[in-house]
């Protein structure tokens, strides 16, 4: 039995690498989607392009200005001087924030009055938008407190207060990259893994080589592990590649046990492989086979909790991502990597993709067993 299934991964691998262009695809690829994807799935805001419009043209009006221009957050790009221009620099969106200054801001600041200050924001991205008025408030917080602090003195009062000491586990600076470059390895594996299944044996169907494998000794088992076993080391492959890509071209700490990773990631492995087994029973060419393939990974991607909480999805919506093993597999490679957690905290997560893994594996098994009949 090992003989034969030796064979045919045998026979796997040299139909795998004949072309020394999928060396490429197989482990240049994934590497370079991590290089991109790192930098581009951010949270972070930076560089807010503003634009400022001050009508009252004031000392303290400047004052404030330069509060936002020096901050790492906002990048004055332009001052306007009209209603009309303050409209079209939205509209085309030349900048995300208008901040305006109107008659008689310093005036009131000066008589101890409320001087307000419009920020005028576009809110077509409201996630942006919500992030621009929080690094607004903490400017306009700091500018009022540091005014406040003038005014005490001079007065020669003191005034008791309560200073806030936060300080945030895990992810000490909030850097967004260290949460989802992690998650970045999850997406990888499955597009790769998921695709390369469901078109090896899609392939064999389109060329007529099903057939020869049917009426060889091979039994169906046989013909399944000797299948999936090449593309199963190209995950694990895969795995360390981009891991390595995170760690070191990222920076993000890997605080727990690669050797626990690697295990999770096998079975993981058994989830994307089972699915793309499923996949290839129940299309014939392997168009049908790409577009399948998206299919089940783009709903797989939006469930997992990748982007969005799950916390934050309806309650009906919640109940699918727990048949979602991305959803497992991301809250197992964000524990080892950021917190440092082991087996001890992943079991429960380790033990569903166990089992999912089985499940899908065997089904899709069946129903393979069963197209071969």
């Amino acid at each position: 039995m090992f003989e034969r299934i030796k064979t045919v991964i045998v026979k796997e691998f040299i139909q795998l690498f004949r072309d020394p262009k999928m060396k490429i695809v197989l482990f240049i690829i994934p590497m370079i989607q991590m290089f991109i994807f790192g930098h581009a799935a951010s949270m972070d805001v930076k560089n807010i392009p503003v634009a400022i419009y001050d009508l009252d043209n004031s000392k303290e009006s400047r004052e404030l200005t330069r509060e936002f221009s020096f901050s790492k957050y906002f990048e004055i790009k332009k001052y306007i001087f009209t209603d009309s221009e303050q409209n079209d620099t939205i509209d085309k969106s030349e900048v995300n924030t208008v901040i305006r200054f109107n008659h008689g801001f310093a005036k009131e600041l000066l008589r101890g009055a409320s001087a307000d200050v419009q920020f005028i924001v576009d809110g077509t991205d409201s996630n942006t938008a919500s992030f621009i008025l929080n690094y607004a408030t903490a400017i306009i917080e700091k500018y009022n407190s540091r005014e406040m602090l003038g005014k005490i003195q001079a007065m020669l009062i003191k005034i008791p207060s309560v200073d806030l000491c936060g300080r945030a586990w895990f992810n000490e600076n909030l850097d967004s990259k260290n949460y989802f470059v992690p998650s970045i390895i999850a997406l990888i594996l499955l597009i790769v893994t998921l695709i390369l299944t469901a078109m090896a044996i899609v392939k064999e169907k389109e060329s007529g080589t099903i057939e020869q494998l049917i009426v060889s000794p091979l039994r169906p088992i046989e013909i399944i592990l000797g299948k999936l076993i090449p593309f199963a080391f190209v995950g694990a492959v895969d795995v360390f590649l981009v891991t390595m890509v995170a760690v070191w071209w990222f920076n993000v700490p890997i605080r727990g046990n690669f050797i626990l990773l690697f295990i999770c990631s096998c079975l993981y492995l058994l989830n994307t492989l089972g699915l793309g087994l499923f996949i290839s029973t129940i299309v014939t060419t392997q168009q049908e086979a790409i577009m399948s393939t998206f299919f089940f990974a783009f709903p797989a991607i939006l469930l997992s909790g990748f982007v969005f909480p799950i916390a934050n999805m309806p309650e009906i919506v919640q109940y699918f991502t727990y048949l979602n093993p991305l959803r497992y597999y991301i809250e197992i490679v964000r524990g080892i990597f950021l917190k440092g957690v082991g087996a001890r905290i992943l079991w429960p997560q380790m033990t569903i993709l166990f089992g999912l893994g089985v499940f899908v594996l065997v089904i899709s098994s069946l129903r393979f067993k069963k197209g071969l009949g």
